[in-house]
């Protein structure tokens, strides 16, 4: 069987028009709110996560700073997976952003990943309003590391939940990645698989990984060193 599906989200964001549509077109704007590496270059928008290319998209409509939109191919059995997005200026550099995921899943279990990406795009929409709302205009190095198979769930979750020191949204926390000087920030997302925070100079993010580790999907502004090594290690330390 399979499903289609259409998961709309909408927020009001202190930001220009224009600063949405570089944020939402351009491959580094994408870097600074999606996942991996991204590129967006004659019609086509192409995502590099964890050293994989996931497929293309092909740009369908681009009427700046008002719409973007674009779409993968359709495989074999069906899936695919189409992005729009609805941007409409308001009074005070402020902006209405509208984000229409829609798509199908093919084959019986649609279901278990309709919840895992329900709740990623989620986590990939909140980042995008804080992106806008605290570091529009600038650009992210993304990072993204993966930590050793995890069979327990709920225990994982519980082990990450005591490292931040079992915060709820909005609440402020501190953690001491290996090597790293210790990061401080305030909680903006939790969702049942995801986990965001923003710093001064970083969105750091950690999700449940469909292939059964958890991932750290960071956006780091301004970092000159190398951080993977030690996100690496934490995760290892966590987790192995």
């Amino acid at each position: 069987m399979g499903h289609e599906f259409e998961l709309p989200q909408e927020a009001l964001v202190e930001a220009t028009p224009e600063e949405v549509w570089e944020a939402i077109s351009t491959g580094p704007g994408i870097d600074s709110w999606f996942m991996g590496r991204n590129e967006v270059a004659g019609g086509v928008v192409s995502t590099a996560f964890g050293g994989m290319d996931l497929p293309a998209s092909t740009v369908t409509t681009a009427e700046p700073p008002h719409r973007f939109a674009h779409t993968s191919g359709t495989a074999e059995d069906g899936r695919f997976v189409a992005y729009e997005f609805l941007i409409e200026g308001r009074d005070r550099a402020s902006t209405t952003v509208r984000m229409v995921t829609s798509g199908f899943l093919p084959g019986d279990d649609w279901d278990t990943e309709f919840e895992a990406m329900a709740g990623g795009l989620a986590m990939f929409f909140a980042t995008l309003m804080e992106y806008l709302g605290h570091f529009a205009g600038r650009s992210a190095a993304p990072l993204t590391e993966f930590g050793p198979p995890i069979t327990d769930w709920p225990r994982a979750w519980e082990i990450l939940y005591a490292e931040l020191g079992h915060p709820s949204a909005g609440d402020k926390v501190r953690f001491a990645p290996d090597g790293l000087a210790p990061v401080e920030g305030i909680v903006y997302h939790l969702g049942p698989q995801t986990l965001g925070v923003r710093s001064d100079d970083a969105l750091y993010r950690f999700l449940q990984g469909m292939g059964g580790t958890m991932i750290a999907s960071h956006h780091l502004f301004g970092a000159t060193e190398n951080q993977s090594p030690a996100w690496h290690t934490w995760l290892h330390r966590l987790y192995g």
